[in-house]
């Protein structure tokens, strides 16, 4: 992973959520031409397994991953698919 925004994503995630498994790909290039990737921010798709996530509601789940890229978001993030869940869904 050498594009300092995915390892950023990632490092973020990682101190703030603890997962278990992380996968993060970058979808960008889908998306040329498309109205907001030309505010320069990425689209990514993340697959995140975390204890965290137990006994938790989709939005919550998604909340927690939203917080811990906040201030990424609409700059260095235009959009970001998430698939978040609990080891025991696995």
């Amino acid at each position: 992973m050498n594009d300092p925004r995915l390892e950023k994503i990632r490092d973020r995630l990682l101190a703030n959520l603890g997962p278990a498994e992380i996968a993060l790909e970058d979808e960008s290039a889908l998306h040329a031409g498309h109205a907001g990737a030309a505010s320069g921010g990425g689209h990514y798709r993340l697959r995140i397994t975390s204890a965290k996530f137990a006994g938790l509601n989709l939005v919550t789940r998604h909340r927690l991953v939203y917080d811990a890229v906040h201030d990424m978001m609409h700059k260095e993030i235009h959009a970001l698919a998430i698939t978040a869940v609990a080891p025991s869904e696995i």
